[in-house]
């Protein structure tokens, strides 16, 4: 019986934190939408979590020189603002442009070079103890 229950509470705890991802992946998708609508393609490809406020999550990505990217980062968390920047593999910012309105964030990449990129997720500040977070990204 006690078995029963710890499976019950942890599948049941195991739930919501994805539940926590998937309604962030939502706003991530939303981020997306007005660069799909200039022809860029959605990844399948995506990532979430939680972070605390200060923290950070680096996320790796290939990218090909000669193709232009959108990282697209959402939130649930209302008042939660959070940021994405995208790294080549020495360290150096590669941002070309950043835009922001309240849960969605995201920045244009043009690689100059084929390579591992690192996009970096920071959550500056935000009502809860821990933030759930989404990423996708878009190329064309």
């Amino acid at each position: 019986m006690k078995k029963a229950l710890v499976f019950l509470m942890a599948l049941l705890i195991g739930a919501t934190s994805w539940a926590y991802v998937d309604d962030a992946l939502s706003f991530a998708y939303e981020a997306a939408s007005p660069y799909v609508k200039k022809g860029f393609n959605v990844r399948e490809d995506a990532w979430g979590g939680d972070l605390g406020v200060k923290d950070q999550q680096a996320v790796q990505a290939q990218l090909f020189k000669g193709n232009e990217y959108w990282f697209c980062l959402g939130t649930d968390v209302k008042g939660a603002v959070l940021s994405v920047s995208v790294y080549d593999s020495k360290g150096n910012i590669v941002n070309v442009e950043t835009t922001r309105a309240g849960r969605l964030s995201a920045v244009r990449v043009e690689p100059q070079r084929t390579g591992t990129y690192y996009a970096i997720v920071t959550v500056h500040k935000s009502p809860q103890e821990r933030t759930g977070w989404a990423l996708v990204y878009a190329y064309k």
